[in-house]
């Protein structure tokens, strides 16, 4: 059976995320942005928790693990090398390209700076799944706080690169207000626009955006579409290169 993906919310935005591997019963959370919805959802599910996998430092990331742990002490926390001193508890330091296990899932790591310096993703190739945690959002992106921009985009083109019907799941239920900015600088975008009315519908309703697929947005996400002339246009850089239009939109959404 392929893996099982519940997903929730933390905080006020964040996005819990719990993968179940039912071949073994081992089950990972994507992060731990607090202990408590964590903690309710392996009870409502039954299932035991086995593995913590880290995509960054910042603390509505993090913050949940130690009750997490003390609750499942045998759980393996799985963040970046690269991070290691800010990522108290580490069992398992990753780098790009090795591999991680849940169960019988195999997951590739990503190394996907931008946001942070040390940031990863998780990619199972054999579930068509990714969790981008801030990198890549639906319609979106994170914000470059520890590298340039320019290394965001790097990023981003990795996870874009990846099998259209790859399945997202990010760390913020942002879409709604991406969609908003995306609107304006790519304008001509019809399915963009359909998407847009659909996202607004979902949240009026109190349902959730995600997951999305790298194929969607590839096709509408701005972020992801600086070599489009229309996104160009938009933005007064027709004819620039993919990572200074990419810049100009990261710097308007910062504005917005």
């Amino acid at each position: 059976m392929a893996l099982q993906v519940h997903q929730f919310l933390c905080l006020s935005d964040n996005f819990g995320l719990l993968i179940h591997d039912p071949a073994t019963g081992a089950t990972a959370t994507i992060d731990a942005p607090e202990a408590g919805p964590v903690l309710a959802a392996l009870a409502d599910k039954g299932w035991t928790l086995t593995d913590i996998l880290v995509t960054h430092h910042h603390p509505d990331h993090i913050q949940g693990i130690p009750e997490v742990k003390a609750k499942f002490p045998k759980a393996r926390i799985v963040g970046a090398k690269a991070d290691a001193h800010r990522i108290p508890g580490l069992d398992v330091q990753v780098a790009e390209g090795d591999e991680v296990t849940v169960g019988s899932a195999r997951a590739r790591v990503i190394e996907t700076p931008g946001h942070t310096v040390g940031h990863i993703s998780f990619h199972f190739p054999d579930d068509a799944l990714l969790f981008a945690g801030d990198t890549l959002f639906a319609l979106g992106c994170g914000r470059a706080f520890e590298a340039p921009a320019p290394v965001l985009y790097r990023s981003l083109e990795k996870l874009a690169a990846l099998p259209e019907e790859t399945r997202v799941y990010c760390g913020h239920e942002y879409t709604l207000g991406n969609a908003k900015f995306a609107v304006t600088v790519d304008p001509g975008n019809i399915e963009l626009a359909r998407r847009a009315a659909d996202i607004s519908a979902l949240r009026s309703q109190g349902q959730f955006t995600l997951p999305t697929t790298i194929g969607l947005e590839l096709a509408t996400n701005p972020f992801l579409r600086a070599t489009d002339p229309g996104v160009q246009a938009a933005v007064g850089m027709s004819g620039k290169p993919a990572e200074a239009v990419f810049t100009e939109l990261r710097e308007r959404k910062n504005r917005g």
